[in-house]
């Protein structure tokens, strides 16, 4: 029994000096030390021992066990020891290399335009104000001079919640808002995002962001609405810019207008930008309707308004000169990075 105990021992060991990785000692320990293992069996044949010789040869299966499990950890820490020394290796900084500089996002080219249109009336003392993008009907149209058969309320342009709540059409909405508080005079733009049921395409989306403005006060006059205006498009597009206002109508201003800027990119010669014209058109605007400064219960005798609104997506893509609005939407890195 000694001399087979001894056998097993000494191949044990040379198998666990010979392995070459961790796996193979597991297989090593569960061959001679396990359930099915080479001295489990020894002590399973322990009933043909005589009963005087088992004791004696209990401590030797034990011994042999012990010689083997010393010999397995002291293996098992080399292959730690091992690894640990490669993976130092691998991951040493050596600190005289330049350093990474961590990748951060920046803001987006929206939301870069938006800052810098606040910026410019902010400067010329207006207030920055939202309003809910769920609306009721009233606010969306009614209030801002829209009769119920109006073509804007076509379920084809709206996207109605229910018969008197929609999805904000327009951020007009939120200067009814602000005149229903009593407040004035009124100095006021608002941004923000607003819907209309419209086929995406290069210029179209079903949801893109506006931004409002309302001014409300004694003795104001479309002298004041150009004059303003043309002093944003200089800020905004570079000093040189020019405007021009043509006739138009929206319900809740009178007299409107809309108004254009001169082309930045070829100074009002003509090119591809401006699709040859030498203007290019950026917002609508007028003098507010006096039908709704009186629902709101203002003194149109008293007070006057003017109001003018722009799509931030269409400032954006002037002052960066894209050609396409879905970039503004599809998140792709390539682009984005550019700004």
């Amino acid at each position: 029994m000694k001399d087979k105990l001894n056998k097993i021992v000494s191949e044990a060991l040379s198998q666990i000096d010979g392995s070459e990785h961790l796996e193979k000692l597991n297989e090593i320990k569960v061959a001679y030390l396990g359930k099915k293992g080479e001295l489990t069996q020894v002590l399973k044949s322990m009933k043909d021992v005589a009963a005087e010789d088992r004791p004696k040869v209990g401590q030797m299966v034990n011994e042999a066990r012990t010689s083997i499990e010393e010999r397995i950890e002291k293996k098992k820490k080399d292959f730690e020891k091992k690894v640990l020394e490669e993976k130092i290796k691998k991951e040493t900084i050596d600190v005289t290399l330049p350093g990474k500089a961590p990748v951060i996002g920046h803001k987006h080219p929206n939301q870069i335009a938006l800052e810098d249109v606040e910026d410019i009336f902010v400067g010329m003392g207006y207030q920055v104000v939202e309003g809910p993008e769920v609306e009721y009907d009233y606010y969306n149209f009614e209030a801002l001079n829209i009769p119920a058969n109006h073509p804007a309320k076509d379920e084809q342009d709206t996207f109605y919640i229910t018969s008197d709540i929609v999805l904000r059409t327009q951020t007009s909405s939120v200067q009814v808002h602000e005149m229903e508080k009593g407040k004035l005079p009124i100095r006021m733009i608002a941004p923000g995002r607003v819907f209309r049921s419209d086929e995406v395409d290069a210029t179209h989306s079903p949801s893109f962001n506006q931004i409002e403005g309302l001014v409300i006060d004694k003795n104001v006059t479309f002298a004041d609405l150009k004059g303003t205006l043309a002093e944003f498009a200089k800020k905004m597009f570079g000093e040189d810019t020019k405007v021009r206002f043509r006739p138009h109508h929206f319900p809740f201003t009178e007299p409107s207008a809309e108004m254009d800027v001169s082309c930045f990119k070829c100074g009002g010669k003509g090119c591809r930008f401006c699709k040859g014209e030498g203007w290019i058109e950026i917002l609508g605007c007028g003098m507010v309707h006096p039908r709704v400064l009186e629902m709101r219960d203002i003194d149109p005798d008293k007070y006057q308004g003017f109001a003018f609104g722009m799509g931030l997506e269409r400032i954006a893509l002037l002052k960066y000169e894209i050609d396409d609005m879905r970039l503004l939407y599809e998140n792709d890195i390539r682009f984005l990075e550019q700004f």
